[in-house]
Order: structure tokens, then sequence, then C-alpha cells
């Protein structure tokens, strides 16, 4: 099977799974806890530790209304991060710890974002699915 073919192949598997997850309520943080390793809660906490608002508009953020880079609402629903990754957990935490390995051109800056302040993020990122 070609690489394209492939590809589409997995984010229409995952796509339902995502979409599923999308409709289970208040089980979000805990499915979003799960899937990354992270914590949500800790997550908005390290998204203010690193400076994401100045750039982000992130839902449920205090003060993250940054115009800089998109807007994060709905990122979990996304089938790309960053229009170059497919939106999985491992490519998100990867996408937040080092952007420009994936798209050299990206604004989006090195932070110094450790393993587990990325899980953290991520999982917080995942709650954002409308």
């Amino acid at each position: 099977m070609r690489r394209t073919a492939r590809r589409s192949l997995v984010i229409w598997l995952a796509l339902p799974v995502l979409l599923l997850a999308a409709s289970c309520g208040p089980d979000v943080e805990q499915q979003a806890s799960q899937m990354t390793g992270g914590d949500p809660g800790r997550g908005k906490m390290a998204i203010q530790k690193y400076g994401c608002p100045a750039c982000h508009t992130i839902p449920g953020v205090t003060n993250a209304n940054g115009l800089v880079g998109p807007s994060l609402k709905g990122i979990a629903a996304r089938v790309y991060i960053g229009g170059v990754l497919e939106n999985t957990p491992k490519n998100m935490m990867q996408w937040i710890r080092d952007p420009r390995a994936f798209a050299p051109r990206t604004a989006m800056p090195d932070t110094g974002v450790t393993e587990q302040d990325a899980r953290d993020i991520a999982a917080l990122l995942y709650t954002l699915r409308k």
C-alpha cells in the first residue's frame, strides 16, 4: 500500500475513535489523561509557564487570547497538527517539545518544554474537542 494511502487509512481509522471520545462528556479529562499520560489541570499551569497564551487563543485558559499562532479551539478533533503531523498523542507531544523538527519554518518557538509538561499540555489540548 502506498504511503499516502496508508496515511489516509490511519486517519480514517483514528477519526471515529476521536469522535466517539468527544461525545463522552465528563470523562473527557480522564480520556485525555489516558491518551497522553498527562494531567489536564497541570497542563493549564504549564501552558501559562511556557507563555503559550501570548501566541494562541486557548479556550478555558485565562488570558489566552494570542493571535500570532492559530486558535487551539477544537484541536483534539483536527486531523493534523501544525499542518504537517497526524494528530496523535505522540505527535502532539513531539510537536509541543520541538515543532521545528517537523516544520523548520514554523513561527512556533522551541520553549524548552519538558517531557512531563508536554504530556500535561497535550492532555489539556485533547480536552478541546469543540
